[in-house]
C-alpha cells in the first residue's frame, strides 16, 4: 500500500504515509485486525460522538504508543527499579511528570497508573500507608507476607483505626470506584454516601458539611463522572479539615477542563487537594492512562504503586503521556478548553428551548445530562434510537432513577469530541434539534401482553432518514483526521 501512496502522490502527507506503513506491517500478520482498524477510524468519521469521556487524541500522541518501549520492563519508579536497562523510560517517565506538573501546578506527579481505577487505588493505598506508617509497620515491612501471623495482622488493622470513606452516591453522578458495593474500593473502606437533592440535582453544601461531622471519614472523595455544575473546593476543603479527613478529587471528567484554565480558581481541586486523580483520555486528549497528583507528604507513598498496586509500567503509554501534556500546555489548547464548556453551555440551552428535559437545568462543564423519563422513555431506548439515527452516547442513571442502572432515566452527553473537531454554536443548535426531534419522534414497543418494553421501541422512519442526512453532512464539514486517506486504504489494503 505504501509504494502505491507514494506513486501517486507528489506531496505525501508525513501522518498518511505513517498510519498506511503501520496498517500495512498490521495486515501481513493479521489482515482482519487491519481490517478492523480501518473500519474502526471508518465508523468514528460515520457517527457523531457526544460520549462526554471520549476524545480524540492527536496522531503524534497515537504514534508515541506504539514502539520499542512496549518491550520494556520498567518496574518501580524513576532511578529506583527492580529491572536494569530503563535509562531511556527514566528520562521519558521524568519528563512526563515535569509536564504533568507544569500543566497543573502539582506538587509532585506519578504517570504510570494504567487507568483512572488504577489511579484510584493507588490513591487510597497512598492515604492508608501513610496512616499506618508505625514502627510495628516498619518491623513487618521486614517479613515475607507470608510469614506474618494473624495476631500481627490484627494489629495492623487495629491501627488502621478509622477506614471509613465519603462518596458520591453513583446514583448522583459518582464513579464505581468511589466506594459501588461491588468494586473493590467498598471491601477497602467502610463507605458512606452523600447524594445530590433530587429535585434539584445540587450538591447541598451545608447537608454535606454535616455528613462530614457526622462521620468524620478517613477520605473525603470529591469528583465525578455525571454531574454537570462545578465544584467549590475551595470551601468543602475547609470543611474537610474541621473533621481531618484527607481530600482526594478525582478529576477524570474535567481533568482537560482544568488543565485548559476554563476551570479555575476555587474550582480547580489541585491547590486544595491532598490527592487528585485522573484518567489521561477524556477532555485531556490523550492517550488511555491515569495519573495522580499529589501534595509533597504523599510522594512517597503514590510513587510505591508499582509494586503496591500496579505491575511493570506502560513505558509506551508514558510517553504519550508527556506529548499530550506538552500538546495541552498551550494557548491553542487553552482555547479548546474554554470552548468545550461553551459548546455544552450552547447544547443543554438548545435542548432546553426544544423542550428537553436538562438535569440542573443547563452545565458548567463538558457534561449535559438529559431525563428521557419524562417522555415517558428509557435511556436504553433513547440511546439505542440516537446511535440508528448516528449519534453515539451513553445512557445514565439520574438521582432517585426509576429505571436502575441498567435501563436508566437518562442519557449523558459531551462536548469534547465535537469541540476537537472544530464544532461551534451553530452545530451544537444543530446537534441539539435532531436530538430533540429524534428524542420526540419515539414510542415505546408493546411486549404481547401490551405493556411498555423498556429496550425495545419504534422510531419514525422518516425522523430516521432526516436525522442521519444531517449528522452525515455535519461530519462532512468536520473530517476526523482529515490527513489519512480512508478511500485510499480501503482500496489498495491487501487482506
Amino acid at each position: 500500500m505504501l509504494k502505491e501512496y507514494l506513486a501517486a502522490t507528489p506531496n505525501p502527507s508525513t501522518e498518511m504515509v505513517a498510519f498506511t506503513a503501520n496498517l500495512e506491517m498490521v495486515a501481513r500478520k493479521n489482515p482482519q485486525i487491519a481490517r478492523l482498524i480501518l473500519q474502526e477510524l471508518i465508523d468514528q468519521r460515520s457517527y457523531l460522538k457526544l460520549i462526554a469521556s471520549e476524545n480524540y487524541s492527536s496522531l503524534s500522541t497515537q504514534s508515541a504508543m506504539g514502539n520499542f518501549l512496549t518491550d520494556k520492563y520498567a518496574e518501580g519508579f524513576v532511578e529506583n527499579r527492580f529491572y536494569a536497562g530503563c535509562d531511556n523510560v527514566d528520562a521519558i517517565e521524568r519528563m512526563a511528570c515535569d509536564e504533568a506538573k507544569k500543566l497543573f501546578g502539582a506538587e509532585h506527579a506519578y504517570v504510570q497508573p494504567h487507568s483512572g481505577a488504577d489511579a484510584n487505588l493507588v490513591a487510597f493505598l497512598a492515604v492508608l500507608r501513610k496512616k499506618i506508617q508505625t514502627p510495628m509497620m516498619d518491623e513487618l515491612g521486614q517479613k515475607n507476607i507470608l510469614a506474618i501471623s494473624k495476631e500481627e495482622w490484627d494489629k495492623i488493622r487495629a491501627a488502621m483505626g478509622n477506614q471509613r470513606l465519603l462518596g458520591m452516591g453513583l446514583y448522583s453522578g459518582g464513579h464505581l470506584t468511589h466506594g459501588y458495593r461491588h468494586n473493590v474500593s467498598a471491601q477497602l473502606f467502610e463507605v458512606y454516601d452523600y447524594n445530590v437533592d433530587e429535585a434539584t440535582g445540587l450538591l447541598n453544601y451545608e447537608g454535606l458539611r454535616k455528613q462530614l461531622h457526622e462521620i468524620k471519614p478517613l477520605i473525603f472523595l470529591l469528583g465525578f463522572s455525571a454531574y454537570t455544575r462545578n465544584i467549590d473546593y475551595a470551601l468543602l476543603k475547609k470543611y474537610a479539615d474541621e473533621v481531618g479527613a484527607v481530600m482526594v478529587v478525582d478529576m477524570a471528567h474535567f481533568a482537560g477542563l482544568v488543565a485548559g484554565g476554563a476551570i479555575s480558581g476555587d474550582f480547580n481541586p489541585v491547590p486544595h487537594a491532598d490527592l487528585v486523580t485522573t484518567t489521561t483520555h477524556k477532555t485531556l486528549r490523550g492517550p488511555r492512562g491515569g495519573m495522580v497528583l499529589c501534595k509533597q507528604e504523599y510522594a512517597e507513598y503514590v510513587d510505591k504503586g508499582c509494586p503496591h498496586v500496579l505491575g511493570g509500567p506502560l513505558p509506551h503509554m508514558i510517553a504519550a503521556k508527556a506529548i499530550a501534556f506538552g500538546e495541552a500546555n498551550t494557548a491553542e489548547y487553552k482555547a479548546y478548553a474554554k470552548k468545550v464548556m461553551e459548546n455544552a453551555k450552547i447544547l443543554a440551552g438548545a435542548l432546553v428551548e426544544k423542550g428537553v428535559a436538562v438535569q440542573t437545568g443547563g452545565t458548567d462543564n463538558h457534561i449535559v445530562l438529559v431525563n428521557v423519563a419524562k417522555l415517558g422513555l428509557t435511556g436504553r431506548q433513547g440511546e439505542s434510537a440516537l446511535r440508528e439515527c448516528g449519534l453515539t452516547l451513553n445512557r445514565n442513571t439520574l438521582p432517585g432513577d426509576i429505571y436502575g442502572p441498567w435501563y436508566t432515566s437518562g442519557l449523558r452527553f459531551g462536548t469534547p469530541a465535537t469541540t476537537s473537531l472544530g464544532m461551534g454554536e451553530e452545530e451544537m443548535r444543530e446537534i441539539a434539534d435532531i436530538i430533540a426531534a429524534t428524542l420526540q419522534g419515539i414510542k415505546p414497543a408493546l411486549d404481547k401482553k401490551g405493556n411498555k418494553s423498556k429496550a425495545k421501541f419504534i422510531l419514525d422512519e422518516g425522523v430516521k432518514a432526516a436525522a442521519r442526512e444531517r449528522i452525515h453532512a455535519l461530519l462532512g464539514k468536520f473530517v476526523l483526521y482529515p490527513e489519512i486517506d480512508v478511500e485510499f486504504l480501503r482500496k489498495h489494503l491487501i487482506c
